[in-house]
C-alpha cells in the first residue's frame, strides 16, 4: 500500500480507484477508523460511475504516522474537560482537526491534485468541513454525512451508544472481534448486521491494531470546537447526508449543518444509522455522483 509523506511529520497511507483522470473524489473517515471502512466495493462502485477515489487512513490510525511521544490518559483528559481546566487538556493533545485537515489537504497536493471533491463521514466530516473552511479554493464540493457542527446541544450521542464509544475493546483478537457486535447500538435498525461489524473489526484488527491513537483523535475533536460561526460563511457547494438511525451523532448534527451552510443539500435516510449499509449504497452513490458532477 502507498504510503506519502503529507508534511515533514506525517506519512499517510493510502488507496486509489479509477481513473485519475477523473473527477477526484478524497474520502475522510472518521473516529479511530481505517480506510477499510471505506469499504473496497463501496470505492470500486463510485470510481465505476466516473470519479478517482482516494481513501486514507488518519493520522494516529492504521498504517499513518502514529504520535507515541504524546501518550494520553483517557481519564485524565476528560476530568480536564470536565472540570474545565482547558489549559490542561489542550496540553495533553499534539494536534487538532486543522492539523488533520491539513493532512488530507497535503495527500491531495502529493498526488499532484490542486483541487477535489470532498466527502466526509462521522469525524472524518468534521474533518472536511475544517478543509472547506480553511482551504475552500482546494474544495470543489463537501459531502458531509453522519456529522456535526461542533457545537455541543447538537449531534448528542444517546447515552447507550456513549457508553459503547467509551468503554474499551478488549486488547486480544477474539475479544477485539466479538465486542465490534455492541456497535449495533448506533448502526441502521433493518440493515445491521453483527457479522459484517465483526468482519471489519476482524481486518481492522490484523492490518493495524492501534488503540492509543484514539485518545488524542477524540481531543482533537472535543478541543476544536465550534464551527458554526465559519459554516455560515462557506461558500462551497454543500450535501449533508445523516441517516434517521444514527444514535452515535443524532440526527441534530446533520440538520444543523445544513441549516448553517447556505445553500446546503439535507439528504435524509430513514434506514441509515451511524453506517452505511450495502443496501443503501445505490442511493449513497447516485446522491454523490449528483452532488459531485
Amino acid at each position: 500500500m502507498p504510503i506519502v509523506d503529507v508534511s515533514p511529520e506525517v506519512s499517510l497511507a493510502y488507496e486509489s480507484f479509477g481513473d485519475p483522470a477523473d473527477p477526484p473524489v478524497l474520502l475522510v473517515m472518521g473516529f479511530g477508523a481505517q480506510l477499510l471502512a471505506w469499504h473496497e466495493d463501496f470505492c470500486r462502485a463510485l470510481a465505476d460511475r466516473g470519479r478517482f477515489v482516494i481513501r486514507y487512513d488518519n493520522r494516529d490510525c492504521g498504517l499513518s504516522t502514529k504520535f507515541d511521544e504524546h501518550p494520553v490518559d483517557m481519564g485524565e483528559f476528560i476530568a480536564a474537560v470536565g472540570s474545565g481546566d482547558l489549559d490542561g487538556a489542550l496540553a495533553m493533545i499534539p494536534y487538532r482537526l486543522t492539523d488533520m485537515a491539513d493532512d488530507g489537504l497535503g495527500l491531495l497536493t502529493a498526488l499532484g491534485i490542486e483541487r477535489a471533491h470532498v466527502v466526509g463521514a462521522s469525524m472524518g466530516g468534521m474533518i472536511a468541513q475544517t478543509m472547506a473552511l480553511a482551504h475552500p479554493e482546494r474544495v470543489l464540493t463537501l459531502t458531509s454525512m453522519m456529522s456535526s457542527t461542533g457545537e455541543s446541544e447538537y449531534g448528542r450521542p444517546s447515552p447507550q451508544a456513549q457508553a459503547v464509544l467509551f468503554t474499551p475493546r478488549p486488547a486480544d483478537r477474539a475479544g477485539y472481534v466479538e465486542a465490534a457486535a455492541k456497535d449495533l447500538v448506533w448502526a441502521s435498525r433493518r440493515h445491521g448486521d453483527a457479522a459484517l461489524l465483526r468482519e471489519l473489526a476482524a481486518e481492522s484488527y490484523d492490518r493495524a491494531y492501534y488503540p492509543a491513537g484514539t485518545g488524542r483523535q477524540l481531543g482533537a475533536m472535543v478541543l476544536s470546537g465550534s464551527r458554526a460561526q465559519a459554516l455560515r460563511e462557506l461558500r462551497v457547494p454543500t450535501l449533508v447526508i445523516h441517516g434517521l438511525d444514527d444514535t452515535l451523532i443524532d440526527p441534530s448534527g446533520g440538520k444543523r449543518t445544513a441549516e448553517l451552510v447556505p445553500g446546503a443539500e439535507l439528504l435524509l435516510l430513514p434506514d441509515m444509522g451511524h453506517d452505511r449499509p450495502r443496501a443503501l449504497w445505490p442511493e449513497l452513490i447516485d446522491a454523490i455522483v449528483a452532488h459531485t458532477g
